[in-house]
């Protein structure tokens, strides 16, 4: 028995265990990890705001957003279809989805080529690349995308976009091969969870004054109509008489 204790006091006290070393996040997963943060926060936002929307070779326009506590929702695009020629709004609620004309644009009153526009809304699967005013998605679906771990981009922290509030975001997708999930470009958020600006494919949107109380429901903004949605794209010209007739009044 002595001859154990001899031993243990001569071996010394052991040595303290180290604990493992914790890789340090990246700077562009923190970044992600702080857009999901945001994007977690702006999914449960219900809210009424107006945007100003500045698009290339467009005059500014005013968007205006409203989202319901009941989910139902509504963005309006001023001059958003046929070109220009006519105001849209894309809505929904436990009924669908309507892609709506809200009636011809105002700067194209005096236009006498512009086509006719009537008030209405049609219910639609989903919206294609030639029928989608897109505004509507960075309040929406895309908040979706920004909450998930493996969609296909990058984060980083960007410069604030002028007039903005909050932090701001840059998205790239990382695949060259594959449709983004959603715009890359930049994004704005409040600690609330507002987008206080953005600027994607199409446009640049920057938030006007303080966010209004959500309403408890929304209604759709114009009667259901029959056909189809109307194009984002302006409709063709009518063809040129041929030469040597003449046209009846």
């Amino acid at each position: 028995m002595a001859l154990v204790t001899a031993v243990a006091g001569c071996g010394g006290s052991a040595p303290t265990p180290q604990p493992s070393a914790t890789p340090a996040a990246s700077p562009r997963q923190a970044a992600r990890d702080l857009l999901a943060a945001s994007a977690a926060t702006a999914k449960d936002r219900r809210y009424v705001a107006t945007y100003t929307l500045r698009t290339r070779n467009r005059d500014e326009r005013t968007v205006t957003v409203a989202l319901a506590t009941d989910n139902s929702w509504v963005v309006s695009v001023p001059a958003g279809l046929l070109g220009g020629y006519a105001d849209a709004a894309v809505f929904r609620s436990t009924d669908g989805l309507f892609q709506c004309a809200l009636g011809p644009a105002a700067a194209t009153a005096a236009d006498p080529a512009a086509p006719r526009v009537t008030p209405g809304c049609v219910k639609v699967k989903k919206l294609t690349s030639g029928t989608d005013p897109k505004v509507q998605h960075i309040f929406t679906d895309w908040i979706d995308v920004l909450l998930d771990p493996a969609a296909p981009f990058s984060v980083a922290v960007a410069q604030r976009l002028e007039k903005a509030s909050g932090t701001c975001y840059s998205i790239e997708s990382n695949s060259a091969a594959l449709a983004a999930p959603v715009d890359p470009g930049i994004y704005c958020y409040n600690a609330d969870g507002t987008l206080t600006a953005a600027r994607t494919s199409f446009g640049t949107l920057v938030l006007v004054g303080t966010p209004d109380p959500a309403p408890a429901s929304i209604a759709l903004p114009a009667p259901i109509v029959p056909g189809g949605p109307l194009s984002v794209a302006a409709p063709p010209p009518p063809p040129s008489p041929t030469p040597g007739t003449t046209t009846q009044p």
